[in-house]
């Protein structure tokens, strides 16, 4: 099934016009060959999934219209959100966002840390990426993605579930999957190549973080992330 995305879509009944954007436009007329009169499988975003006929094949602004509404996925029963600091290699970065949705995660924030090596984000180009895995996978719920942000401001946020931040300096008894509890809301912070500093460490702590390990390597940011991520969602089953 090739699926397309549209946020637009805000009604579960038939007879709704929907205007895809340039991108997915281009796709589906000059990529997939869509004539009018073709129907295609759409997504919000938010899990729900349409059957939709393409009406007008302008590969600049292909015009649909919603027939049905095929099935609504329930979202995750746990919210896991990842607040991880950039790559200096930015191709990493975005292997993380790809491979995370794929697996699921309902919540991304790019944190900038004292020891960070990239500063400055293109949220636009990640937000491609976040859709483009969503489709690929067909999973139907688009994880949200924040603004970059520094570590200093993002602990003032108020969290409800557990807290974890992933910490190397220092030799961590305690594993990820031994003290997450199945079912909980979850915020993990993963740091920069050069790790956390201590002060960051002792200011998340005093938020409530625990630090944890995932193991016994010395796993680069975006694996970490993505261990991380993938562990959350084996433990839930």
């Amino acid at each position: 099934m090739q699926l397309f995305y549209s946020p637009d879509i805000v009604a579960e009944t038939a007879g709704q016009s929907i205007l895809l954007d340039a991108e997915e436009s281009h796709h589906c007329i000059r990529v997939l060959r869509k004539k009018t009169g073709d129907t295609i499988h759409i997504t919000d975003g938010r899990g729900r999934l349409f059957e939709a006929v393409v009406t007008n094949e302008n590969s600049g602004k292909c015009l649909l219209m919603v027939t049905s509404m095929v099935s609504a996925a329930a979202r995750m029963p746990f919210h896991l959100h990842l607040a991880v600091a950039p790559t200096k290699n930015n191709d990493r970065f975005e292997w993380f966002l790809e491979k995370a949705t794929e697996i699921g995660i309902s919540e991304i924030t790019p944190v900038i840390c004292e020891h960070s090596e990239r500063t400055v984000l293109r949220t636009d180009r990640m937000q491609k990426i976040l859709v483009s895995a969503m489709k690929q996978s067909l999973n139907l719920h688009l994880p949200a993605l924040n603004e970059p942000v520094k570590l200093a401001g993002f602990l003032k946020k108020e969290f409800t579930g557990q807290k974890f931040i992933g910490y190397v300096e220092e030799k961590q008894e305690v594993l990820l999957k031994d003290r997450y509890q199945k079912g909980s809301d979850c915020l993990i912070l993963i740091g920069p190549e050069g790790d956390f500093s201590q002060a960051e460490l002792e200011a998340a702590k005093e938020k409530g973080f625990l630090a944890i390990s995932l193991g016994n390597s010395r796993l680069r940011t975006e694996t970490a992330a993505l261990v991380a991520t993938m562990t959350i969602n084996l433990l839930n089953g």
